[in-house]
């Protein structure tokens, strides 16, 4: 069974702290405010892929008030992730991914990104998208306040034991029809 999901995170600009978009450190004068290292690509990317297995979002595996996850890596969340999904025998086809920013120009940086992405959930960078757009001086990000990303993923359900299913049916093509 093919699944989607999608993932939208937001944080706002703050003094003194690194910018990490996809797992990579950008040179800015301000980074993202968060409990993590506030990485809003890599935090939309696991709300879409834990939306498509029908696990709940990242605020419910990772709270933000368990101190013990504090300044944790998004790309460990998004190991993580991909270990729960491996749990529920779902495959990673596809992850596209935008990032809304005025600043910095993302665009230079979206190769390694998809790397570092696509080993966190262990697909070929192929498998992985990422394109930047701004919000055109409009609203909160277009006024340079802080940066969004949006995600969806699709996923495949893979069945463990086929035969198991096919035995339980009594046929050897599938499972048996009402009389």
């Amino acid at each position: 069974m093919i699944r989607s999901g999608i993932g939208y995170d937001i944080h706002r600009f703050a003094d003194g702290l690194r910018l990490i978009l996809g797992g990579v450190e950008i040179a800015h004068a301000r980074g993202l405010e968060g409990h993590s290292d506030a990485d809003v690509l890599s935090h939309a990317i696991a709300d879409a892929l834990l939306g498509a297995i029908g696990a709940g979002d990242i605020g419910e595996h990772f709270p933000n008030t368990d101190e013990s996850i504090r300044g944790i890596s998004s790309i460990e969340i998004l190991k993580r992730v991909a270990k729960l999904l491996a749990e529920k025998n779902a495959r990673v086809l596809n992850v596209d991914a935008t990032v809304i920013a005025e600043a910095p120009k993302i665009a230079p940086h979206t190769l390694v990104m998809r790397q570092k992405l696509a080993a966190a959930i262990g697909v070929s960078e192929s498998n992985v998208s990422v394109k930047a757009t701004t919000n055109e001086k409009l609203g909160p990000i277009g006024q340079a306040e802080g940066i969004a990303a949006i995600a969806i993923a699709t996923v495949e359900m893979v069945e463990r034991d086929r035969r198991a299913r096919r035995k339980q049916s009594g046929r050897p093509g599938g499972p048996s029809l009402p009389s």
